[in-house]
């Protein structure tokens, strides 16, 4: 099930035309985006997503988004729903038309979570991990790559994605050049060790992550300690547990990193499930 909502406050058929051609947005990828959970027709972190939608378009150069029109668009989307429990709600905002009247392109986008994320959910990872070509200090040296803007520029994500499968695995996690670990295409690092997690610091030119805050908050209360530092490639592979979460995803455990079979973290997965769940 789809259901497509524009920021005019109007709905619209997600498979008619809708997008013209000349769209920055298609032809050059010139935009931002979030994806957001619902579950039982409430979004989860929503106010952190359109922070982050403004705080991405900033970076673009990109006019302020119209919160209040895509809070309405996400409402709309919600409200004409029918299908399951859990959705992934998707925003999109673009330059709009080239050579137009600089009027952006903007809308929420309503669908299921597919079979496959289920899966991994449930069963767990192998991932890869993979050189990024960035160092420490090239977000503030060079910010018009874009480091840590969740722009539409996504060509080397999926492309990563796909060398992954040819190594027979279905995620990567991406480095340093010096082998400090990133995130991955479309998710936060976590590592446990002990009641320990750690996450690498956004100010690497990674994308802060909200689900990763929102485990992060949860363990805090329970008692836990959490840590935001660089984490070298080798850490990894004797933590006791290592996690890629995003909205969708969720909280996911990796068990094989590099063909090399990781600690079992089936019980602690469990753990850190509950205690995201916990904050909803």
């Amino acid at each position: 099930m789809r259901v497509l909502a524009l920021l005019d406050g109007t709905l619209a058929d997600p498979d008619a035309p809708l997008i013209r051609v000349d769209d920055l947005g298609l032809v050059r990828g010139d935009g931002v985006f979030e994806t957001i959970l619902v579950v039982d027709g409430k979004p989860r972190e929503l106010g952190p997503h359109l922070d982050r939608l403004a705080r991405s378009a900033a970076m673009l150069d990109l006019p302020e988004p119209d919160r209040a029109a895509f809070e309405r668009a996400c409402s709309l989307v919600l409200g004409n729903w029918t299908g399951g429990a859990e959705v992934a709600l998707k925003l999109v905002y673009t330059r709009g038309v080239e050579g137009g009247d600089g009027a952006p392109t903007g809308f929420a986008l309503g669908m299921d979570i597919s079979p496959k994320v289920l899966a991994q959910r449930a069963e767990g990872i192998a991932a890869v991990t993979l050189d990024r070509g960035i160092e420490p200090g090239l977000a503030d040296r060079a910010p018009w790559l874009l480091l840590g803007a969740k722009s539409l520029s996504y060509a080397v994500n999926m492309a990563a994605l796909r060398e992954a499968e040819r190594r027979g695995a279905a995620e990567v996690v991406f480095t340093t050049s010096s082998g400090s670990v990133l995130e991955g295409p479309t998710s936060t690092l976590v590592m446990a060790r002990g009641r320990t997690l750690t996450t690498p610091p956004a100010t690497l030119g990674i994308l802060p992550g909200t689900t990763q805050a929102a485990l992060f908050n949860a363990a805090k209360r329970a008692g836990w300690t959490t840590e935001v530092r660089p984490v070298a490639v080798e850490e990894l592979y004797s933590a006791d547990g290592v996690f890629l979460v995003s909205s969708v995803r969720k909280v996911t455990r990796v068990h094989t990193l590099d063909d090399k079979t990781l600690p079992d973290s089936t019980d602690l997965h469990t753990r850190l499930a509950e205690l995201y769940e916990s904050e909803y």
